[in-house]
């Protein structure tokens, strides 16, 4: 815990690209965490999961931006996001279940690319996303007075944006993790297990697998929009290039590197491929 605290001032000193970095791959734990309930427990393949990341980010983005000249408050377009985002997770999820495999696989992959076409068109005839020019002035995260793009000092330290959003985005991760230890120990973690090994065994038990691929798919969009909306907050801009098919390979790659159904492991995954690249 002391060696998190001192973390952001440590890497600032090598430069504030580098508490950037941190915070981009505490949002890709986020988004491991989020596919690894899909993946990892109920063994859906996804690979269109990058498409509730955007949904999330632009949920946020259009509610506290000059797009629309509405600026709603952080802490209620979050959850906002998260519903959305949960809502399109069903929307895959229902007319999919049948699928399994690679069959699966390509599904949720088109699902993926169809949402950032379609927020790089919408444009016209009625400007809503601004399409390929994205959209920018995004307003950033105030809580308690606290506004988090600005530069404080704090007992004798300066305190940056990128280390507020640090200390933000930690705390949010710890209750995610905390989440997930909670939601893969219970009957419904068990029976994504169960679904995940021999679907018919669970089946035959009385479990409506069904339903908990739904739930599957629904909770784990609401992770990615979460880490979606935070994503537009951090960043003041988004664009569908943003949301690319790259991203999607990227978090599952992540899933897997780590250990599918591993919370630990996935997220050591996540930081081994947001940190290495950057080193070399």
């Amino acid at each position: 815990a002391l060696a998190l605290a001192v973390l952001p001032f440590v890497l600032a000193a090598a430069g504030t690209t580098w508490v950037r970095i941190t915070n981009l791959a505490i949002l890709f734990m986020l988004l491991s965490l989020g596919l690894n309930i899909v993946v990892g427990l109920a063994g859906l393949l996804d690979l269109g999961y990058i498409a509730f990341y955007a949904v999330g980010a632009y949920v946020y983005a259009l509610l506290a931006s000059p797009q629309f000249d509405i600026h709603l408050p952080f802490w209620a377009i979050l959850p906002l996001g998260a519903v959305v985002a949960c809502i399109f997770g069903v929307l895959l999820g229902a007319p999919t279940l049948k699928l399994r495999g690679d069959y699966l696989a390509i599904v949720t992959l088109g699902f993926g690319e169809i949402v950032r076409i379609f927020l790089n068109n919408l444009s016209q005839p009625v400007n809503i996303t601004r399409g390929p020019q994205g959209i920018a002035g995004i307003d950033p995260v105030r809580l308690a007075g606290v506004d988090f793009a600005k530069t404080d000092a704090l007992f004798g330290l300066t305190v940056s944006g990128p280390i507020k959003y640090y200390y933000f985005l930690l705390v949010v991760l710890v209750l995610i993790i905390i989440l997930n230890l909670r939601l893969q120990d219970s009957r419904i973690g068990r029976a994504w297990e169960a679904i995940r090994e021999v679907e018919v065994a669970p089946r035959a038990m009385g479990i409506n697998t069904r339903n908990m691929k739904l739930l599957a798919f629904a909770m784990g969009a609401s992770f990615g929009g979460i880490a979606g909306g935070m994503f537009s907050a951090i960043q003041g801009f988004i664009s569908p290039e943003s949301f690319i098919l790259t991203e999607s390979v990227m978090v599952l790659a992540m899933v897997v590197l780590g250990g599918m159904g591993n919370i630990w492991g996935v997220i050591l995954g996540a930081i081994l491929l947001s940190f290495v690249p950057e080193i070399l």
